[in-house]
């Protein structure tokens, strides 16, 4: 006979099983979101499809069911959501979320990681434990860790010197890239990576800072005529975990909690291996497409985080509490 499992969220819990041979069963079922596209070989989409497939096979009556592309929540709304136990898991750019948590926009500051080995190093650093101490007592656990490195690209021309963005509204990801581009002249339209294409398309946005991921899947290689790659000199990394209601997870039996951290861990793995091939991607959709492609000179770098220090990096020491020292902490990790 079926058996309805109580509480641990509205996402949560609907019965799954059926009578087997010795006895009843019923399957925990648990809701993911994101807002990136699904079946594109989008890597988040593909670190959640993961994630889901392990926990499924490791026979711990537990099942993930995934959404993608925004289907389930908007990608502003999927932080309260987990938070509260109304979704379950979600692949999360972090700095979504700064307007409740101003810290997290350490997760997006200019020029503060530079490469992938850097970002992996950051995830074991005192600087990551503050961030995720915000993040637990918030009401979520990180189930995967996730760098991605970003990119311009624009309608119009070339984003090198900072005053290439002079007389472009460009989208940024984040208040600190938003503080500095402000700062070298453009003009800010804040809105999801999921909207970019129609924000170029409708002619709301000249250019946008994202993922080198979203650049490639939301295919904005159709509207941009030219695009700085990351290169050697990355201004733009970006902290985008998969996360897990807290709520959720305390209610689930140990086999199940094992089965998602090791799940999650094995995701990140993946991750970590697949991601740095994401900018050669990047350069080849875009060359393929006709897209002019470039990347930022060491100088054009060092002109950006001069900007940023007078930008973000002043008013994030000043207004966020703790702010200073959270740079601080991320700046002494070699």
């Amino acid at each position: 006979m079926r058996q309805m499992m109580k509480g641990i969220g509205l996402a949560a819990v609907v019965v799954a099983g059926c009578a087997v041979a010795g006895g009843a069963s019923a399957a925990t079922i648990l809701k993911a979101s994101h807002q990136f596209p699904g079946g594109k070989g989008d890597i988040r989409d593909e670190m959640v499809q993961m994630i889901a497939r392990d926990v499924a096979a490791a026979n711990v009556d537990l099942e993930i069911q995934v959404y993608p592309g925004a289907s389930l929540y908007k990608p502003n709304d999927q932080w309260n959501a987990v938070t509260r136990g109304l979704l379950d898991i979600t692949s999360f750019p972090l700095d979504y979320a700064a307007g409740r948590h101003p810290e997290f926009s350490a997760t997006l500051m200019p020029g503060l990681v530079g490469n992938f080995d850097r970002a992996m190093r950051l995830n074991d650093s005192p600087f990551m434990a503050d961030i995720k101490k915000i993040i637990d007592d918030s009401g979520a656990i990180v189930l995967s860790d996730a760098w991605l490195s970003g990119a311009f690209a624009s309608t119009k021309s070339c984003i090198t010197a900072p005053d290439t963005v002079k007389g472009q509204v460009i989208r940024a990801a984040g208040p600190a890239f938003e503080e500095m581009l402000a700062a070298a002249g453009a003009s800010i339209a804040s809105m999801p990576s999921s909207e970019i294409y129609t924000g170029m398309q409708t002619g709301v946005l000249d250019a946008a800072n994202t993922s080198s991921a979203s650049f490639v899947s939301y295919r904005i290689y159709e509207l941009a005529k030219c695009l700085t790659a990351p290169g050697d000199n990355a201004l733009w990394f970006m902290y985008e975990p998969v996360l897990m209601s807290k709520k959720v997870f305390d209610g689930l039996t140990p086999e199940q909690q094992k089965a998602l951290m090791e799940a999650g861990a094995k995701a990140e793995a993946f991750f970590n291996e697949e991601v740095r091939k994401g900018d050669q991607k990047l350069i080849d959709a875009y060359t393929k497409a006709g897209v002019e492609v470039t990347s930022m000179s060491k100088e054009n770098y060092d002109a950006w985080l001069e900007i940023a220090q007078q930008s973000s990096y002043k008013n994030f020491a000043e207004k966020v509490p703790g702010g200073q020292e959270l740079i601080e902490k991320a700046l002494a990790v070699e």
